[in-house]
């Protein structure tokens, strides 16, 4: 049985094998800013994502992608505006910017991985 950060690691190596495998360049791995974190920032000939990625080890109550709620996807838009204001060299200079969800289900030796692209648009008040 692996602990609850080896699995989240592992997620992500997958995740990122497969935004790889769609063309992405990965322009940084849990990147921090304070308390903020964003897991995978990407870049294809789309944009910029801005990736969470959920990962859980079957059988499961609930799918990955259902645990990013309104509070995540609010520190996830506050990270990516911290990176954005923080980065030395704007990837594309006026590139989309997205905010994605990929879900990694490890299950008996079998890894399912489901990418939601454009999974939610930030609101601004």
């Amino acid at each position: 049985m692996m602990d609850r950060k080896t699995v989240g690691k592992q997620g992500e190596e997958a995740a990122c094998r497969y935004l790889e495998s769609r063309d992405h360049r990965i322009l940084e791995r849990n990147w921090r800013s304070g308390h903020l974190e964003v897991d995978i920032i990407s870049y294809d000939g789309a944009g910029l994502h801005f990736v969470e990625v959920k990962t859980r080890i079957a059988p499961l109550q609930a799918a990955p992608e259902e645990n990013v709620r309104h509070d995540k996807m609010q520190r996830l838009v506050r990270a990516a505006r911290a990176y954005l204001n923080d980065a030395k060299t704007l990837h594309g200079g006026d590139a989309e910017i997205f905010f994605d969800v990929i879900s990694v289900i490890f299950d008996a030796g079998h890894t399912r991985i489901e990418y939601f692209p454009q999974a939610f648009l930030p609101i601004y008040v």
